[in-house]
Parts: C-alpha cells; sequence; structure tokens
C-alpha cells in the first residue's frame, strides 16, 4: 500500500514529506502500522525529550517516532525493525532531513537490540510482544530512563502515567479515535538486604530488608533489637524515600539515590539538621 505522511516541525520552518511503497508485514509485535503523528508528539512529550536524550525505537517502521526526536526535540536516536525496506527508508529520511549523524535504523530482532544507551525507550507493539520485553527491558535499560508505549501496556507492571490522545486519524481511517499514552520510569533494583549506617553525633547501623515489585516496594528497617516496618515506601528511577520510626520513637525520613550496589543520600528527623545515611547491599 501507499502511505504517504508529513512530518512537521512545530516553531521550525521544516517539513519533509516521505512517500514509500511498503508490504502489511506481519511480525512478532504485530502487523506494521504507523503511529500517527499527533500521538508521536505526545509520546515525545510526556517523556520529555530534549538535546541530552537518545531514543531508541523497538519496531520503528518508518522512524517517525526517532526522526521527530532528533528533527523537533535535537535528541540522538536509534531505531531497529526486521522489515529491510522499512529500514532502508528511515534511513534514507534521516539523509534528507539531515540527521543521520545522530540517528541510525537497523534490521535487527527487538531481543537482539542492546538497550544499554537507552535514556528514552518508545513501543508501539502488541500487549503478547510487550509482556515477552518486560524482563529484558527490566535488566538491559538503566534505571531512571524512561519507557513510553502506544496503546499498549507491560500487563502487571503498571504505568506510572497514561494519558488519552485525540486521534482524527489512526489505521489508515479518520474519524473520532483516541490513543493511549503510557509511561514508565524504570525503577533502581532495590530488593535485597542493605546495610547501613547513618552518621551524626553519633553513627547508628541498620538493616535494610526489602522486598520490591517493578516501581513498589515495602519493607522493614532493623536497628539493634527495633524492628520497624518501612513507611510511604518510593522508588522514583534512582531515586528512593521511605520513613521508619528512629531509636526515640521519632519518625526519620531517609531520600536517597542508589547506584552501583550503594545508595547515599540524607536522613531527616523533625526540625533536626540533615545527617548522610549509606547503606550497601549485602551479598
Amino acid at each position: 500500500m501507499k502511505i504517504l505522511y508529513k512530518l512537521t516541525c512545530a516553531g521550525m520552518a521544516l517539513a519533509a514529506t516521505l512517500v514509500f511503497a511498503a508490504e502489511n508485514v506481519v511480525k512478532d509485535g504485530g502487523p506494521y502500522v504507523p503511529t500517527p503523528q499527533v500521538v508521536v508528539d505526545a509520546m515525545l512529550s510526556i517523556a520529555g525529550v530534549g538535546p541530552q536524550d537518545f531514543v531508541v525505537d523497538l519496531g520503528s517502521g518508518d522512524g517517525r517516532i526517532v526522526l521527530t526526536g532528533a528533527t523537533r526535540h535535537q535528541a540522538s536516536g536509534m531505531g531497529v525493525d526486521i522489515d529491510g525496506e522499512l529500514v532502508d527508508l528511515a534511513n534514507a529520511s534521516a539523509q534528507r532531513l539531515g540527521v543521520a549523524q545522530r540517528v541510525q535504523f537497523h534490521r535487527q530482532d527487538v531481543f537482539a537490540t542492546d538497550l544499554s544507551r537507552a535514556t528514552v525507550l518508545t513501543l508501539y507493539l502488541l500487549p503478547a510482544m510487550m509482556e515477552r520485553l518486560r524482563p529484558k527491558l527490566l535488566k538491559e535499560v538503566r534505571p531512571g530512563a524512561r519507557i513510553v508505549s502506544h496503546d499498549f501496556d507491560f500487563g502487571e507492571w503498571k504505568p506510572d502515567r497514561s494519558v488519552e490522545v485525540q486521534t482524527p486519524e489512526k489505521y489508515d481511517l479518520t474519524g473520532n479515535w483516541t490513543s493511549t499514552v503510557h509511561l514508565w520510569t524504570v525503577p533502581a533494583a532495590v530488593e535485597g538486604v542493605w546495610a547501613g549506617q547513618a552518621a551524626g553525633g553519633r553513627v547508628a547501623s541498620f538493616r535494610l530488608e526489602i522486598k520490591q515489585r517493578y516501581q513498589h516496594f515495602e519493607g522493614r528497617l532493623v536497628r539493634d533489637a527495633q524492628v520497624s516496618d518501612l513507611r510511604d515506601a518510593q522508588i522514583d528511577g534512582m531515586r528512593i524515600r521511605f520513613s521508619a520510626p528512629g531509636a526515640d520513637g521519632q519518625l526519620e525520613i531517609f531520600t536517597g539515590t542508589v547506584q552501583d550496589g550503594r545508595i547515599t543520600g540524607e536522613l531527616r528527623a523533625g526540625n533536626a539538621a540533615a545527617v548522610r545515611w549509606s547503606a550497601t547491599r549485602v551479598p
């Protein structure tokens, strides 16, 4: 079928029209269906894409998500697709748009793709493929990276945020359509036992025992003979926050950053000055 679309960049004197013929190739992730440009814009907006980002699109088709990220948001990126013709056309578009130094497209299985550079990952794949990809993304995409999906989610890994987008054209049909854009921030892995210390007028040692389910966790803090359940536990990318009663019963609020098997941050209790705390994962 012939597909014609215009890629426009708001506030920029840039317009590119790409015309090509493509087969309706059936893939594991579903048949090739272009993401409407209004949805592309919403996906990049909800992810807050900027010049510092590297956008990876799995099942990139004609490349419009990565190309829009490059032309409108000055991001770099990569797209992968198993359809070689679409990959060639996307690379040709990158050349015409003058972004080929920052954007490349590759013919590749999404399960073989290196995701380590992605700060933003985009997808428009069917639910079965999304669930198959979930373990790979949690293992390989860096904590704090944003994942954005058009319409479909990861099943039991619920989005942090979802928005509806009015879509005047979808599936090559005009009408009153809506699309849903889902956003996740990849959480750091914190499940396990951590040995911690808080420095103040004295050094208090404690142990954290954490159970995690995606971006949610619960656990307890063990200090001497006192065992306290963690309260208000939150994890947002590499940032962690929780509270627990201190040795004197006063609520202590812990905030920190998780990186390389270590948590470092600040501990506040009442009106007292904040003190530093850290924890190291126990093997």
